[in-house]
Formats: structure tokens, C-alpha cells, sequence
């Protein structure tokens, strides 16, 4: 089913949602991404031959949905995702967030705890604006950022990508690596040893960070940063499966 919803602004998000069998895997994209990526069509094809229910979107700015993506904050598409979740599921979810996504799926289910029966990370981003932007910028292009309000820095995927100064401090509000995660659901945590955006051991700390037990990551040592190849699809596959009671079990 394709839809659109009103997150409560005007702003419509577009919303794909696969009816099936519970739990739900909801798919949340990473930063400039949308819903229609390799690692979301994958998980398509996998729910619909297995039955499952399958929920995607795109955030505010993003792919199909209304809005400027300049406008956007980790707070605001946090609540487009909870928005969404909301609106067009109920029962349990299992989360699945590459990069960025993986970031907002940790909000999502600190926000819906009881919800969240496993959440799966795919080069996980926590804290990325701080860790991977501010920190990287050259005391000039800070100035330039706090004088101007945007700061356009060249991208490998495409255009420059404006980063905004409300990007920076509003991710300030939602940083997480440096104490505890209460987090109780299962949490796999896939990341590529060659992923030249996020530093791989990004995944070690937020599992360290976790305070569930049932916390396991897997490094592929010559994945990058999307893992949208055949054998990273595949293990993705693998690693959901026992939540779907795929795995014989």
C-alpha cells in the first residue's frame, strides 16, 4: 500500500507499507537517503515472500516525501518517524536503520520501548553530527556555519550537502555515545571494516553503551559503508531471520 500522511504540519510523508504477519520491520534511511535503496527493496522482497509485514518512509526533505530538507533536524525526523509508526502499524516492530536510521531507530525505541521487540543497526550513526561534522570542520568553516546558518560541504554521493546550524545543535539535544542506553531488545549491529564515513568502531561503543544483554555486532572486514552488496544482503537476511522465526528454530 502506498500512502501519504500529515505529520500534523502540513508537510505530507510518503509512506509504503506491506501487509503480512507480525512483527512489523520498519525500515528507517540514513542522511540524503530514501526508502527505494538497495538494503529497503531487499527487505521488500524478503517480507513479501515470507509473509511479513513491512513498513518504510521517507523522512521530511527526503525521497518522496514533502518539505526542505534544510528544515530538518534529528528531532524532526525522529518524529516523522514516530509519526509514521503511529499512524500505520500496531503490535510489535522490529527496527532496522542504516546510518542515520540507525540513530533514529535508537530514539524510536527509546520512545517506544514496549514496542520495540529488536532493533537492528546497518553502519549505525549515533551522535554523526557532532562526532562527524562539527568535529571534523576547520575553525573556518565553524564561523562560517555559526555566521551563515548552513555550511555546503562536498559530498562522494552526489551534490554538496548543506549542513545547517540547526542540524548541529539540534543533534546536540539526542547524543547518546557518551553514557548509558537503556535498551532492553534484542540490538545486532552490522558494520563494514572498510566504511569510510562512519568509523566502524562506532559499533563497538554503542554496543558498549547498550544496557541489554542481548547485544551482538558483526564486522565485515571488507564491507563499506552502505553493505547493499549481494553478501551483505544476504547476511542481513541472516541476522533478521531469527526474529521472524526464519532460522529453524
Amino acid at each position: 500500500m502506498s500512502a501519504t500522511i500529515d505529520r500534523g504540519d502540513g508537510v505530507k510523508l510518503a509512506v509504503r507499507l506491506l501487509s503480512g504477519r507480525s512483527p512489523t520491520i520498519v525500515f528507517l534511511p540514513g542522511f540524503r537517503s530514501d526508502m527505494n535503496g538497495d538494503k529497503a527493496t531487499h527487505l521488500v522482497a524478503l517480507c513479501a515472500e515470507h509473509g511479513q509485514a513491512m513498513l518504510r518512509f521517507d523522512y521530511s526533505g527526503h525521497g518522496e516525501s514533502g518539505g526542505a530538507f534544510e528544515d530538518g533536524t534529528i528531532s524532526s525526523w525522529t518524529e516523522d518517524a514516530l509519526a509514521v509508526i503511529d499512524q500505520t502499524t500496531a503490535g510489535p516492530l522490529i527496527l532496522v536503520g542504516s546510518s542515520m536510521g540507525g540513530w533514529i531507530a535508537l530514539l524510536a525505541a527509546r520512545a517506544r520501548p514496549h514496542r520495540t521487540a529488536a532493533l537492528i543497526g546497518l553502519a549505525a550513526a549515533p551522535d554523526f553530527t557532532e562526532r562527524l561534522m562539527w568535529d571534523a570542520m576547520a575553525p573556518p568553516e565553524r564561523a562560517r556555519l555559526l555566521a551563515d546558518g548552513v555550511l555546503h560541504v562536498p559530498s562522494q554521493y552526489g551534490p554538496p550537502t548543506p549542513i545547517t546550524r540547526a542540524l548541529i545543535e539540534d543533534g546536540r539535544r539526542h547524543l547518546l555515545l557518551d553514557g548509558p542506553i537503556p535498551l532492553d531488545c534484542p540490538v545486532r549491529l552490522l558494520h563494514g571494516q572498510r566504511d569510510p564515513d562512519v568509523p566502524w568502531e562506532t559499533s563497538l561503543r554503542l554496543a558498549e553503551r547498550i544496557t541489554g544483554a542481548d547485544v551482538r555486532t558483526i564486522l565485515v572486514k571488507d564491507g563499506d559503508h552502505r553493505l547493499s552488496r549481494p553478501a551483505d544482503l544476504a547476511l542481513l537476511g541472516d541476522v533478521l531471520a531469527p526474529f521472524l522465526g526464519q532460522d529453524g528454530g
